[in-house]
């Protein structure tokens, strides 16, 4: 009898855990209204030096300036290795957080046999009532964008994905354009075109842009000012006025606030972009645009605190960036990259390309590529860069010397090349060493120009954001989103 009443006693007991664990969550308010950002290739090191700039802008002492989402009152640290390897790519990384599964580097949102896909987070919050934002500073049918609304064995297809996203039903697509948009061969049906017939208004210029209204249904809002591969300007190089990240997640609020919610997906896209290239510079801008367009979102908390959640992640790390560098020991001199004034890919664009075409222009480009001297760019790397070239040490002066003989050979850098890749990538040889100079003189150093496998951090405010406490996987922001939004995922 007594060990039948103790077996019975056990019984009740575990029939009442799910009841006592109910009870715990009772009252808490489901997420209504989601903020996920994303800054592509941001983990710590970025953060941090985002963190040191800003305090060093304004005072020469040892401290920091948080950004609105290190304020958060919730941080978890999480792991970014996919499948395959414990490196991961934009888009296994964009498949583990959108789906909760692990894939293989250039697969979005298929199993590592390509024989499966996955369902998305977004898709599952259409499904909920919500409507669907989709916002980033790189192309719509890049990795990341794509992994919340598309699928592909190869992340390549940009015309497929492209097209998904046409059919995709959700409500706000902004930022870049689509790239490949009719195909890489140019000869198939426009997407914006199949978007159109699907009930989307395209927009591309600012005008436009500010005079949307909600009411105006579904959107593709693309920036009027596009750079390198059809994606908004780097945030440096950004002119007055420009659309920026935080503006495109205003207007976002604006198109997408109705009783049922949202879901926005924001990505800081050429924080990665500016990694592979070791442009430390840039690199903190863009995280600095990133920040701006949390803080927007905060601004939305603070009208709904009990349904509002914002999340903020990072897909991986790019470039090894870390803060300290063996030549200038425990000495960190950000000040200096305040000196900066254009990106690696404006100094290419509006200082580099010019200067070739004259030299070859006035036919002063010889053979052995001694032509132009590098005094007459110096006063444009200094413009630029804020680097003083007398005050620079003889190997420093030795190195640029050496990289302007290849840029004015115009020398093409291949990875399988590797002395030369070590040296400067894929990246115009003077532009990478100079941001590699001034990035040393500060004090900050990489390790590739690729991405590392380092975990990111995950921080988190409003409804339900202590589920994002802890240690774990980037395949759990999947489940935790959907539990924090009450919603049942296969």
């Amino acid at each position: 009898m007594k060990k039948r009443n103790l077996k019975g006693l056990l019984l009740l007991a575990l029939l009442a855990i799910p009841l006592i664990l109910g009870a715990s969550c009772a009252g808490k308010e489901q997420a209504k209204y989601v903020f996920l950002f994303i800054g592509d290739g941001m983990a710590q090191p970025q953060i941090i030096a985002a963190e040191i700039f800003s305090a060093a802008r304004s005072s020469d002492e040892i401290k920091t300036a948080k950004l609105s989402f290190t304020q958060f009152p919730i941080a978890g640290l999480t792991t970014t290795y996919d499948a395959g390897s414990f490196i991961t790519d934009s888009a296994s990384a964009a498949t583990a957080i959108a789906t909760g599964r692990k894939t293989l580097n250039g697969i979005i949102n298929m199993s590592p046999d390509k024989t499966q896909t996955y369902k998305t987070i977004a898709q599952y919050a259409k499904e909920s009532g919500r409507k669907i934002g989709i916002i980033t500073t790189v192309t719509l049918n890049h990795a990341t964008p794509s992994g919340f609304y598309g699928f592909s064995s190869s992340r390549n297809d940009m015309y497929a994905l492209a097209v998904q996203a046409a059919n995709s039903d959700f409500d706000y697509f902004a930022g870049g354009a689509f790239q490949h948009r009719t195909g890489r061969n140019k000869d198939q049906t426009d997407a914006i075109e199949i978007a159109k017939n699907n009930g989307y208004t395209y927009i591309d210029t600012k005008a436009e842009f500010d005079a949307l209204k909600p009411g105006a249904g579904k959107v593709i809002a693309v920036s009027e000012k596009l750079r390198e591969g059809e994606t908004m300007p780097y945030e440096i190089d950004r002119k007055p006025g420009e659309v920026s990240l935080a503006d495109l997640t205003r207007k976002g609020i604006e198109m997408l606030d109705n009783p049922k919610g949202f879901f926005m997906m924001i990505e800081g896209g050429k924080i990665d972009w500016t990694g592979h290239a070791n442009d430390a510079g840039a690199n903190i801008h863009d995280v600095l645009a990133l920040d701006a367009a949390v803080s927007a979102a905060v601004e939305f908390a603070k009208k709904n605190p009990k349904n509002t959640l914002i999340v903020v992640t990072g897909d991986h790390e790019t470039g090894g960036m870390t803060i300290g560098f063996a030549g200038t020991h425990y000495d960190t001199h950000f000040e200096k990259i305040a000196l900066q004034t254009r990106s690696f890919a404006a100094f290419n664009e509006e200082v580099l390309k010019p200067f070739k075409e004259n030299a070859s222009a006035s036919s002063q480009l010889l053979s052995t590529g001694q032509q132009l001297s590098l005094n007459d760019l110096l006063p444009a790397i200094k413009e630029s860069f804020g680097i003083d070239f007398d005050s620079l040490t003889a190997y420093e002066k030795q190195q640029i010397e050496f990289a302007f003989q290849r840029t004015m050979k115009d020398e093409r850098i291949r990875p399988v090349e590797e002395d030369r890749y070590l040296l400067y990538g894929g990246y115009e040889p003077l532009t990478v060493k100079l941001t590699q100079i001034l990035n040393q003189t500060a004090g900050i150093g990489w390790t590739t120009y690729s991405h590392t496998g380092l975990p990111v951090t995950t921080f988190a405010s409003g409804a339900r954001a202590e589920i994002f406490g802890g240690y774990y996987d980037n395949t759990d922001i999947f489940y935790k989103l959907a539990s924090a939004m009450n919603i049942k995922v296969e």
